[in-house]
């Protein structure tokens, strides 16, 4: 992420430029005793309010977008065997009524229905477990370095982790950085975080509070320049607008329109879906012992 934007040209008149050469403090007092507010003061206010609402949004993408991953990792372990005896009873019972019948339209629909059982993947489907928004899923990274695979046990990370997280993001976020040098220190930084929170790891989440605690304070220095400002402005609109586009990616994700059906609960929706699919087997096993008799 950059905050690399091109600032709007303010013009300038001599007034301006002997105003920026008093001190700064003699200005603000100047200002105070005229009972008026520099500009650039009121601009400053508004940046970091934008900046401040900007890192909530971005949270709360990012929460949901954890959940998005986590719930399509567990619906794969839990259900994809579900989902697998599904295809194969389905192909049996068309095996078994062709069979019967004799009947090309029927044979037709047996091969058909065999074919997706063992289907020849194509190359989104081969790396498909193998990737996620931060590149390699913690799966496949595990089995790269012969590590245990740790999943996600549920799909929301708990109360506890989810404040952990938010309060990590809104003391270390990189949007809060005032040079180069602060900037990659916080990329860095909040990539762990992001990494620990997607697992749900609270005593790590805890730690790297601790460490952030510990770490050098980078000074807060507020904006003066109009035009920088103005240029900040412009792309903490541009960062909203593309953090938008994700947001509503995520919501119209088949994973994503799914957690909506159980907002408070997306874990239980699996047990739920778990069940359904349960009920589906038994009948289709009914259905394949009623054609083989």
């Amino acid at each position: 992420m950059t905050h690399e934007a091109p600032g709007v040209p303010i013009s300038r008149n001599d007034d301006d430029l002997q105003d920026e050469a008093r001190p700064a403090a003699g200005r603000e007092e100047a200002a105070a005793s005229a009972g008026q507010e520099r500009p650039e003061a009121r601009l400053a206010r508004a940046v970091r309010v934008a900046e401040q609402a900007l890192i909530e949004f971005e949270i709360a993408v990012e929460t949901f977008r954890v959940e998005v991953e986590n719930f399509s990792r567990l619906h794969h372990q839990r259900l994809g065997p579900m989902y697998a005896r599904l295809d194969e009873l389905d192909a049996q019972i068309a095996e078994a009524r062709a069979a019967k019948t004799g009947d090309p339209e029927d044979l037709r629909k047996a091969e058909e229905a065999r074919s997706v059982v063992m289907p020849m993947p194509g190359v989104d489907e081969l790396f498909h477990d193998w990737m996620d928004g931060d590149g390699l899923s913690p799966e496949a990274s595990a089995m790269l370095t012969d590590q245990p695979v740790r999943p996600p046990k549920r799909v929301r990370p708990t109360e506890e982790a989810r404040k952990l997280y938010r309060d990590l993001v809104r003391r270390a976020h990189p949007d809060l950085a005032q040079d180069e040098a602060e900037r990659t220190r916080r990329d860095e930084f909040i990539a762990r975080v992001n990494a620990a929170y997607g697992r749900g790891d609270e005593v790590l989440l805890k730690e790297l509070a601790e460490e952030w605690a510990a770490g050098p304070v980078a000074p807060q220095t507020e904006l003066s320049e109009a035009d920088e400002l103005y240029a900040r402005l412009e792309w903490l609109s541009r960062r909203k607008e593309l953090l938008t586009e994700v947001a509503q990616d995520l919501e119209e994700s088949a994973i994503g329109a799914m957690l909506r059906m159980a907002p408070d609960d997306p874990d239980h929706l699996l047990e739920e879906i778990a069940e359904q699919l349960l009920g589906e087997v038994s009948q289709r096993e009914a259905e394949l012992a009623a054609l083989v008799q």
